[in-house]
């Protein structure tokens, strides 16, 4: 199959979940393939909710309009096209072990490896089980090819020739020992940070919200820190966020609201809050759910060193400032295909293996 053939696969995959989206479920055309799958994928999605309480309907539908966007002939042909891939596809297998924090969280990588011709053994968080099967099988059923390409194992990998694994900061030191023979990728813990002027308007803090609440925040990609000037005024920053006061009628987000302040008051630490998201001055990168931590910054200048030593800690920068290094106001959870998760080119180490 060549490169050519599996962009055509991965584009009409995009097609069908163009379906699926909050503003609506819709089937748009009549053919065996969305015949065949269409209303169990549909089931999928509704099922989300109750293998995992996080994944709620909203955010599910997020991850496959997210999708969708990107998995277009003109964005696979413009990702693929700065690399030499071999004209012949190959006969190694790449194993991913995947996170389940938000929906889809390891298509990016099953993407990656089957886009490149390789072999991909998959094994799935059980808290992200359900939704990423039906789409392999649609693959399968679009083109036998990737019936000899795609494995879902539950049990302890075997067989394969290199590794890109995802988890937290104490998993990869597992991850690292047990696949130490093995070309990897390893990925830790990263939160997302944003950088406020002060002179921001209305519109670009609710972006921000966008940033912070989508997902629940669960997301490495999550705003959990935020970065201000000294006597930064917080009340345009609240008046912004208040747009998505309903996520506290959310039970699970709301128990972990309760909890963190039960737990920040008796410990007497300062907190601004509105009823539904606590601001906590921080020196951390990494908040609790319903929490976000803030630092003071004298000078731009002294905030970049800080977080270029600290790169190892962040995955994207939020700022209007500098659009080119950063992402803008809204935009962390709309990576491009070619927004490598921790700065890592997949392809580039897939190619090499």
């Amino acid at each position: 199959m060549t490169l050519n053939q599996r962009i055509k696969a991965f584009s009409k995959l995009g097609q069908f979940l163009s379906q699926f989206s909050n503003e609506k479920i819709e089937k748009k055309d009549n053919s065996d393939l969305n015949t065949l799958f269409f209303d169990g994928f549909k089931m999928q999605i509704e099922r989300a909710h109750e293998l995992n309480g996080w994944f709620n309907k909203e955010n599910v539908l997020k991850a496959v309009k997210g999708w969708s966007d990107e998995l277009t002939e003109e964005n696979l042909i413009t990702w693929t096209s700065k690399y030499n891939f071999p004209t012949k596809t190959s006969n190694k297998t790449v194993a991913i072990v995947m996170a389940g924090n938000i929906p889809l969280v390891g298509f990016h990588d099953f993407l990656a490896v089957l886009i490149s011709g390789y072999k991909v053994v998959v094994k799935q968080s059980s808290n992200d089980k359900n939704l990423l099967p039906i789409l392999a099988k649609y693959l399968e059923k679009h083109d036998s090819y990737f019936e000899d390409k795609i494995e879902f194992v539950t049990g302890k990998l075997t067989t394969f020739d290199a590794v890109i694994a995802t988890g937290s900061t104490n998993t990869s030191r597992y991850f690292e020992h047990y696949f130490e023979k093995y070309p990897s990728i390893i990925r830790k813990n990263r939160n997302s940070v944003a950088i406020l002027s002060g002179n921001e308007n209305l519109e670009e803090l609710e972006l921000l919200g966008e940033d912070i609440f989508q997902y629940f925040g669960l997301g490495c990609r999550s705003v959990s820190k935020l970065f201000v000037p000294e006597n930064y005024n917080f009340d345009l920053l609240f008046n912004a966020l208040f747009k998505f006061n309903d996520i506290i009628n959310y039970k699970k987000y709301e128990n972990n609201y309760d909890y963190n302040k039960a737990v920040y008051l008796m410990s007497l630490f300062k907190l601004k809050e509105n009823g539904f998201i606590m601001l906590k001055e921080d020196p951390s990168y990494a908040s609790p759910i319903a929490t976000v931590f803030y630092e003071y910054y004298k000078t731009t200048e002294q905030l970049l060193r800080k977080l270029t030593l600290d790169g190892d800690k962040i995955q994207c920068i939020v700022s209007n400032e500098n659009v080119v290094d950063f992402v803008k106001f809204g935009q962390t959870q709309h990576p491009k295909l070619w927004n490598y998760a921790d700065d890592v080119d997949t392809i580039e180490f897939l190619l090499k293996i």
